[in-house]
């Protein structure tokens, strides 16, 4: 497969029309619908439903889609990565996390190295630890930011100052809001809002003490955002971590801890054995001097 034709393939599939899609490319539609039918020929697959007005993706299509964003994503990274001239840094650092107080630590970060490199650049990408994963396997981000306790064991890590204390986030006129922590038993009958990810299934059956497939899990979660909007028409408890929604003020949440506690440290990881680029190792040495920081 040829860049230039996966390019080809993305703005026909994000115009759904071949003519749009010719328009935009600056070729001619016929040019255009052969270099089409040559991809779908090369991978032995039908990657259009091709109608009067619009085009749509077969399901091998929209999979297809999915991995040419990722293949040209990482291709211009790798390209930015090696014209960065020696004399003066710039260029992109890509950091995928999920929504921890920790980022703080990054903002110092990168608030320095722009003080000093303006021309270095971040994207910051938000996701659950399995989405922040792939995406660091897959070369699509440079670090990830994950909550223990997610094996990190083929990863080069660093360990992020502070904890994350996990509690039930409930509407002011819940029954339990009057609780000054939350046990095991308070929970063992009620409606249940959890994160998606698999390690958190392992943490919270382990404080249960029960399988997490009996307890009353009525909803499920990527970001925690969308969780309190469930909580707040009283659909259920969600369970999370504190101070990543705001609870005070005019707002009908409260945020209670669990009892016994439990808590997540939290670590920045890489690929073992990365060849980083200037700007990486850049970031990485001023995240650790913020760190040391911190500990003095």
């Amino acid at each position: 497969m040829e860049l230039r034709v996966l390019k080809y393939f993305l703005v026909v599939a994000q115009e759904r029309n071949i003519s749009k899609a010719a328009n935009i490319l600056h070729i001619t539609q016929p040019t255009l619908s052969r270099q089409l039918k040559e991809l779908e020929n090369e991978l032995g697959v039908i990657l259009f439903v091709r109608g009067n007005r619009k085009i749509t993706l077969t399901e091998d299509g929209m999979f297809l889609h999915k991995r040419a964003e990722e293949i040209i994503s990482l291709t211009e990274k790798t390209e930015v990565e090696i014209k960065v001239p020696n004399q003066a840094l710039n260029g992109t650092i890509y950091i995928g996390g999920g929504e921890t107080h920790v980022m703080k630590y990054l903002a110092k970060t990168m608030k320095n190295i722009q003080k000093r490199h303006p021309l270095i650049k971040f994207n910051l990408y938000s996701g659950n630890a399995d989405d922040v994963i792939e995406k660091l396997d897959k070369g699509l981000i440079d670090f990830g930011i994950i909550i223990s306790p997610a094996n990190i064991d083929k990863y080069d890590s660093l360990e992020l100052p502070g904890h994350d204390t996990w509690g039930i986030l409930m509407h002011k006129d819940s029954p339990l809001s009057h609780k000054d922590s939350i046990s095991p038993v308070d929970l063992m009958k009620e409606p249940l809002i959890c994160s998606v990810q698999s390690f958190v299934h392992t943490k919270i059956s382990n404080w249960f003490h029960k399988d997490y497939d009996s307890l009353n899990i009525v909803a499920n979660y990527n970001l925690i955002y969308n969780a309190s909007l469930l909580v707040e028409e009283k659909i259920g408890y969600a369970i999370g971590l504190k101070d990543l929604i705001n609870t005070s003020g005019n707002s009908n949440l409260c945020f209670i801890p669990l009892k016994p506690k439990l808590e997540s440290s939290l670590n920045i990881i890489w690929k073992k054995h990365q060849v980083f680029s200037k700007t990486n190792e850049v970031f990485l040495k001023e995240l650790i001097s913020t760190i040391n920081n911190i500990h003095e």
